[in-house]
């Protein structure tokens, strides 16, 4: 029977390893969620494409980066995603009240990543789109690309808007992102595009 001395130091070994460990992958798991969330690998914007999406959420920050690429005419249709939520008030009252044709409004079901995914890739579908510039936060791009892609045969080329951001809203964003993106990962969006 081992005596209390050797259990104490053994034991005290093993949880100090355990927590290096674990200080291991928490380091990795903030190292990879900057490089994919925060300083996400952004892509060229192609000088025209069929529509500028702008994804819901985030309105203050996503809906003039989307209006700027539509006027600079960079696609010749503005395409909002609506949702009736705070975050998105802007960009619901623009498609509550606006009367322009080539801005096209669409609730995505369920309201998600997922949901938006599907809805853009059915409009891409249905109006013949065969390249799109989606908008979105800079912290989304990886995850709305990936849904995106899952569903739509669509070229999809992803432009960030910056949020303004605290460090605790950072990590609050790398959680969920992360969560998100290995949702897409593990289970897509579409099984097949449509």
């Amino acid at each position: 029977m081992p005596s209390s001395t050797f259990v104490g130091p053994r034991l005290r070994r093993r949880l100090l390893s355990a927590a290096a460990a674990l200080m291991c992958v928490a380091f990795l798991w903030v190292f990879t969620s900057v490089i994919l969330f925060r300083f996400p690998h952004p892509d060229r914007l192609p000088e025209s494409a069929d529509a500028v999406v702008v994804l819901a959420g985030a309105a203050e920050e996503r809906l003039d980066v989307g209006r700027q690429l539509w006027w600079e005419g960079r696609a010749p249709v503005l395409v909002l995603s609506t949702t009736d939520t705070p975050g998105n008030q802007r960009t619901d009252v623009l498609c509550d009240h606006g009367t322009n044709p080539r801005v096209v409004c669409f609730s995505p079901d369920p309201m998600t990543t997922r949901g938006e995914a599907r809805a853009v890739a059915r409009l891409a579908a249905d109006n013949g789109w065969d390249e799109l510039i989606v908008v979105t936060s800079r912290y989304h791009v990886v995850r709305a690309q990936a849904n995106l892609e899952q569903c739509s045969g669509a070229e999809i080329t992803m432009a960030a808007s910056e949020p303004e951001l605290g460090p605790g809203q950072w990590l609050s964003r790398f959680v969920e992102e992360s969560a998100g993106t290995a949702a897409a990962v593990l289970r897509p969006a579409c099984a097949n595009a449509i």
